[in-house]
């Protein structure tokens, strides 16, 4: 155990505060300013100018869970330069604003709001044509919140996938993968709606490798995975026997080429199309470098593609975080381990929780014992799985702590239940909304003995 209260106390708020410092650098209203200026009435976006004078109007969609603060900056910008509006956003996650109409969805799994909203959306794509500029925000949480569910595909039908798919392990790469076969604006299919008009996104990344593709599932990229890859994958996680039929059929007749594909690289509807990426889990990891340092740690980026199941992800964490404790290695105590990414849970419990509580609670387990060594894991949206915690700490103390009050950690870990676990033991962290997204950030603290 460790070897004060206070001890514990001080590593969780040094550790919250590095989130936090991670939290500021990914700001979407930052990260717009950084890529977003008019100077002498041309748009700059990054390194293009786009002479306003040449323009005919100007529309601003979007969709994710910093769509609308990310709108925000866009209108601070252009002010009343936009013609026409409508972003999509996750219930609680909206942002006043006077140019730019606001819609709120369900996340993760889309409602009839998500739909009805997105109808809209493409209604307004579809009023532009080739002199007009369609200024598109994009952030992680897209997919959810842009259901428009392809010829013969009801909305329960994408409800019932969407649900088989969280909970079978698949990665967001593999989800997005089948979802952007099941859309009519997924994969680059938002760019065929837009009648020759220029495009451009703005991109938060929530994916690890920042693949245009499948961030949101690519509403304005070039898609590379097929009918036949969906397919494959509904067959790997054995889920073509739990998905509805007629989604089954969709994707066989698909596979059979009976159906268009998405539009691939190369397709002349993105000769127009141009797509940033504004800010990611790697701008997040330097500036929670950043504080550690000036907080006395020793920091150590360990990666910022963390992937795999959430319990094996915390048994390697868990096992570096030993190694420094023991040999002061890879890096020297106080130490600051960080990484970022996006693990998976396979559910096998019907209890509640996330995959960041979930790495949490596994890790507890691992640093039993453990003196002066504190885990931090949670969603840079403020949202882990469907709980309004952002994610846990953990640390060498917190299965004592739980025994001694007559909780089992091994139960609740066996039954997906890591929040109820959390929350008794007072050790969940609540940010709410952030209204940014940029996967899940780990911070390890290992301090001196």
């Amino acid at each position: 155990m460790m070897n004060t209260v206070s001890d514990y106390h001080r590593l969780k708020q040094m550790a919250a505060v590095i989130f936090n410092a991670g939290l500021q650098a990914v700001d979407p209203e930052r990260c717009v300013d950084r890529y977003l200026s008019l100077t002498d009435n041309h748009l700059r976006v990054g390194e293009t100018a786009y002479p306003l004078d040449t323009i005919g109007r100007v529309f601003v969609i979007g969709a994710g869970k910093a769509s609308a603060a990310m709108a925000r900056a866009v209108e601070a910008v252009l002010g009343d330069r936009i013609d026409h509006g409508l972003v999509i956003t996750k219930y609680g996650h909206a942002v006043p604003l006077q140019h730019i109409q606001v819609m709120e969805a369900a996340h993760p799994v889309p409602d009839e709001n998500g739909v009805k909203a997105t109808a809209a959306m493409l209604d307004l794509v579809a009023t532009a044509g080739p002199k007009d500029l369609v200024l598109c925000l994009i952030s992680g949480g897209g997919s959810a919140l842009t259901p428009a569910p392809a010829p013969g595909i009801r909305l329960a039908d994408k409800q019932a996938v969407t649900e088989l798919l969280l909970g079978c392990g698949a990665t967001i790469h593999e989800i997005n993968a089948v979802r952007k076969h099941l859309s009519r604006v997924k994969g680059g299919r938002l760019c065929e709606q837009a009648n020759g008009a220029a495009v451009v996104s703005l991109i938060l990344s929530d994916v690890i490798g920042d693949n245009l593709d499948v961030i949101a599932s690519g509403a304005t990229a070039p898609d590379p995975s097929t009918f036949a890859d969906a397919l494959a994958l509904i067959e790997r996680f054995e889920l073509k026997k739990k998905i509805p039929p007629v989604v089954a059929d969709l994707l066989f007749r698909g596979a059979q080429k009976e159906i268009a594909e998405t539009p691939k690289p190369g397709d002349p509807v993105f000769d127009r199309v141009e797509n940033f990426i504004i800010g990611s889990i790697s701008e997040a990891l330097l500036a929670a470098e950043s504080q550690a340092r000036k907080r006395g740690f020793n920091p150590l980026v360990l990666t910022s593609m963390i992937q795999g199941e959430a319990t094996d992800v915390a048994k390697v964490l868990c096992a570096v975080a030993k190694e420094v404790d023991r040999f002061n290695r890879p890096v020297a105590v106080p130490a600051c381990l960080l990484s970022g990414g996006e693990t998976t849970v396979t559910l096998k419990g019907n209890g509640l929780g996330g995959r960041n509580m979930e790495l949490a609670l596994a890790a507890a387990m691992e640093l039993d014992g453990v003196q002066r060594t504190l885990l931090l894991s949670a969603g840079t949206d403020g949202t882990d799985g469907p709980t309004d915690a952002a994610g846990a700490f953990a640390d060498g103390s917190t299965v004592a702590r739980a025994r001694a009050i007559g909780i089992k950690p091994e139960a609740y870990l066996a039954n997906n239940d890591s929040y109820w676990f959390f929350e008794q033991m007072g050790d969940l962290l609540v940010t709410g909304p952030t209204r940014t997204n940029v996967m899940d950030l780990q911070i390890v603290l290992v301090d001196t003995h």
